[in-house]
């Protein structure tokens, strides 16, 4: 039977009644004026309270993509969560407070501490349902999941034969449902096996935070298991966060705690960005502030003075290194360029000094000759290559450049190194339900932010515009008809670049007429892209079934997840919607093998099943010699490793080769040397054999930045995930969505701190307060990404989205244009409304109307 919700439960658990309060409050007031003696006093204002001892505790995890899964401990009363609180050191049998080097805890952070109020808050999808009004206005009726699977099921078979198998987009990510079972992912989800069963998908193969460094570690390192464990930073002696800031985003989570220990140990501090962070602050950080999108050629210059001043591992490069000078290009390619000689100017006549770099950057040579220096002599030394100044045009050639200058130096392989780029660590055994031949299949694959160009210019696309991956079939080179989307774990519209193109594509769907397209939204709340759906699916939240959580990257360590609480309202797992559409479209066994009909009703024997497999994988693989029982009695395994996981220690210490096509080291690429036609490469344009600086599409020394003369950049909040948590009144409370200015740039525009500003370019306008600081460089604004977008009558965006103002052009390898955007400034009379949670009824009341 399905269980709904009920919110008057919930109510009396945690608030009184007003009669309930007023009888309670006269009652002490007669008992005070008795004999003129005072009541004694109590321990809480409203009885009854549920205390620790009235409460059942359990220990689960948060489950999204904040930079790590830390352990959540649910203290429920009945049916409903009253409390979050997280590991203590005690729960995989240690002593309370147990917290070491080698087992530390796993504390969540504030947004998985706040998690009750996304659990309850009144954005909450509760029921399935059905657009009525104009698309975009938020007007929808609940209707039954017999009735929305239908119609959704209905309206795929219809949309596949009529377009092709093209026709549905793809565009799950790992927000909202991320663990070993219930999976929403680009290659390994449950989405894309369901789609590519069912015969029409188009895939989305680029990710939005760091698919220039993907290409860039794959065509380096042959792999994207590039990454230390976090304990490593320990061991390191020098430090440089190249566009980090730990303090809001870590991989792994505790790369804080690490990073202190190193510390009190003696490791000096270093960070390159354009604005001085938290996480600067906090190690007393030499701040070297950079222009946007200039890094690639800040380390070119670095590269220059180490080979100049014969700094660099020459033992390590002829060992392992292809195509860092002409001694080690390969046999095939001698007489072609190498880094060396692009350095140096030998083939292009420009010499990369660091004035050279000074010019475009703008840090002062001196200071690329000092920080070259420091890295090049100090030993171990990591220089971490973070993702965002490589979310930005041509962000792939800034990985690419860093991986040469730390594999130039020798620290990568060593402890206290660091040969990051996309840096995922320790491996895990991250899938529990079927993954075979079945699992990715696509019938065309295009660059993520790509597909409002593709709708809105169809059939009139080429390959490389649409960033489309080759096959090796008929419908290689064929541009995707796309008629539908499915966001599954995303809020990707409210995400992805250039927000108005997307909506206008969105409009051009809806143009096609009644059952021409379809939008289906999967998510447990109510997001800014599920506005734009025509229905709305409520996925119960990692509380509400039962899995298991993967450390995000970094982390060795299991969770275990179990049903917390039974789903709220007429909520399902992903597994059960797919589970019954397959069934619904003739496929349903194979898609879910363990599982039969009866599964969208009753999936808990299923889902343990699945898990009991998967955790038999684990005891296999990894030597892990709990039972499942006892893994469910203690909520986590921490695995306590000989050593520190250090990627590439084999091949440093062993001899084992690297994972590319020469066993080595690809500073210069083999597989992008012998590229005969590009535009028959996902990339769709040419990428140069080796990392060089490639000037931006915008930046501060583009012409275009006479009308737009301020770069912005669009880091990740320290209070949502993306844009996870937006919605929620406490982490509202502590943080606001404003824009931050260096001083001399607001003295001169006559703006003050908490003035409300509009930045605006050619692609759109926010609007924001201001905060007004030394702590960012001028010429730069700051503005921190995942807002929920809130658009006026004029298109004027009054959350303060960034994306608004981002460009959808494809860069080569994939890196999306987050961080490579010119805006204009200026003091505004336009509202700001600072999010949905503090309109007087929130959005909410749009889904609790009968239309």
């Amino acid at each position: 039977m399905t269980k709904h919700f009920d919110f008057n439960r919930l109510a009396n658990l945690l608030t009184p009644s007003r009669r309930g309060f007023l009888k309670g409050a006269a009652a002490t007031t007669a008992t005070a004026l008795v004999g003129g003696k005072a009541a004694p006093a109590r321990a809480f204002a409203y009885e009854p309270y549920p205390r620790d001892d009235d409460l059942t505790t359990v220990v689960t995890s948060c489950a999204h993509n904040c930079g790590s899964r830390h352990m959540l401990v649910a203290h429920k009363k009945g049916d409903v969560i009253v409390r979050l609180s997280t590991d203590n050191g005690s729960y995989q049998g240690d002593a309370y407070g147990t917290d070491t080097e080698e087992k530390p805890q796993l504390r969540a952070c504030l947004r998985g501490r706040s998690y009750r109020l996304r659990l309850y808050s009144p954005e909450r999808l509760l029921y399935p349902m059905k657009r009525v009004g104009a698309r975009g206005e938020a007007k929808f009726k609940r209707i039954s999941w017999e009735q929305a699977l239908t119609e959704i099921s209905e309206r795929m078979v219809h949309l596949r034969e009529t377009y092709g198998p093209t026709a549905l987009l793809d565009q799950s990510y790992a927000g909202a449902s991320y663990g070993v079972l219930h999976k929403s992912d680009q290659i390994e989800g449950l989405l894309g096996r369901f789609m590519g069963m069912f015969g029409c998908r188009t895939n989305s193969w680029s990710v939005p935070s760091y698919q220039g460094t993907t290409s860039s570690s794959r065509w380096t390192f042959g792999t994207i298991q590039d990454g230390n464990e976090d304990d490593a930073f320990a061991h390191s002696k020098l430090i440089i966060m190249w566009g980090w800031n730990p303090a809001y985003t870590f991989h792994g989570g505790n790369t804080f705690y690490y990073m202190r220990l190193a510390k009190q140990r003696g490791c000096k501090f270093v960070l390159i960005d354009p604005q001085y962070t938290d996480s600067a602050s906090a190690y007393d950080a030499w701040w070297i502030p950079i222009r946007p999108n200039t890094d690639a050629a800040m380390l070119a210059g670095m590269a220059y003075h180490i080979f100049a001043t014969n700094r660099h591992d020459q033992a390590f490069i002829d060992r392992f290194v292809q195509g860092m000078d002409p001694g080690t290009m390969p046999e095939w390619a001698k007489g072609q360029e190498s880094f060396r000689e692009y350095i140096e100017g030998t083939s292009d006549g420009i010499a990369k000094t660091p004035e050279w770099a000074s010019e475009i950057c703008g840090v002062p040579a001196e200071n690329i000759i000092k920080l070259a220096e420091m890295y090049a002599d100090t030993k171990p030394a990591a220089l971490k290559a973070s993702w965002a100044p490589g979310r930005a045009a041509y962000g792939e050639q800034y990985n690419r450049m860093a991986a040469a200058v730390q594999a130039m130096t020798g620290n990568i392989g060593i402890l206290g190194g660091c040969a990051e780029g996309v840096g995922k660590g320790w491996h895990a055994e991250s899938i529990a339900y079927p993954y075979d031949a079945n699992s990715n299949i696509w019938y065309a694959s295009i660059k993520s932010d790509r597909w409002a160009h593709i709708v809105l210019n169809y059939p009139n696309v080429s390959r490389e515009e649409a960033g489309l991956w080759p096959r090796s079939d008929n419908l290689d080179g064929v541009i995707p008809n796309i008629r539908g989307i499915f966001w599954q774990g995303s809020d990707w519209l409210n995400q992805l670049t250039n927000i108005n193109k997307e909506i206008e594509a969105i409009r051009k769907l809806d143009s096609y007429g009644e059952g021409e397209s379809l939008l289906v939204c999967m998510d447990s709340t109510i997001t800014p892209t599920g506005i734009w759906a025509d229905y709305l699916l409520p996925i119960a939240t990692h509380f509400e079934r039962h899995d298991v959580a993967l450390p995000w990257y970094k982390g060795h360590y299991y969770i275990h997840r179990p049903k917390v609480i039974e789903p709220l309202g007429e909520s399902k797992t992903d597994f059960q919607v797919f589970t019954e559409l397959a069934y619904r479209l003739g496929f349903g066994p194979a898609y879910n093998p363990r599982a039969s009909r009866d599964y969208f009703h009753d999936p808990d024997a299923v889902d343990e099943a699945y898990l009991v497999a998967w955790w038999e994988k684990v005891q296999s693989h990894q030597g892990v010699t709990w039972s499942w029982e006892e893994f469910k009695k203690r909520g986590v395994y921490k695995f306590v490793l000989p050593e520190p996981h250090v990627a590439f220690r084999d091949q440093i210490e062993k001899g084992v080769p690297f994972e590319t096509p020469s066993g080595k080291i690809e500073i210069f690429s083999t597989t992008l040397a012998q590229v005969q036609d590009w535009t028959r490469t996902q990339w769709g344009y040419h990428i140069p054999a080796i990392p060089k600086w490639i000037e931006p599409w915008e930046s501060l020394n583009h012409e275009k930045a006479k009308e737009y003369p301020f770069h912005m950049i669009t880091p990740h909040p320290r209070w949502r995930t993306h844009s996870i948590f937006n919605n929620i009144p406490w982490l509202r409370e502590t943080f606001s969505q404003e824009t931050t200015m260096n001083t001399a740039d607001a003295k001169r525009l006559g703006i003050v701190t908490g003035d409300t500003i509009e930045l605006w370019n050619e692609r759109g306008k926010v609007v924001t307060p201001v905060h007004v600081t030394e702590r960012c460089m001028p010429g730069v604004v700051v503005l921190f990404e995942g807002s929920w977008m809130d658009l006026d009558e004029n298109g004027v965006d009054r959350s303060g989205n960034p994306d608004f103002l981002t460009l959808d052009n494809p860069s080569p390898a994939g890196a999306f244009a987050y961080n490579t955007i010119l805006v204009d400034v200026r003091k505004s009379e336009l509202a700001h409304r600072p999010g949905w949670d503090q309109l007087a009824t929130a959005r909410s009341h749009v889904f609790r109307r009968d239309y």
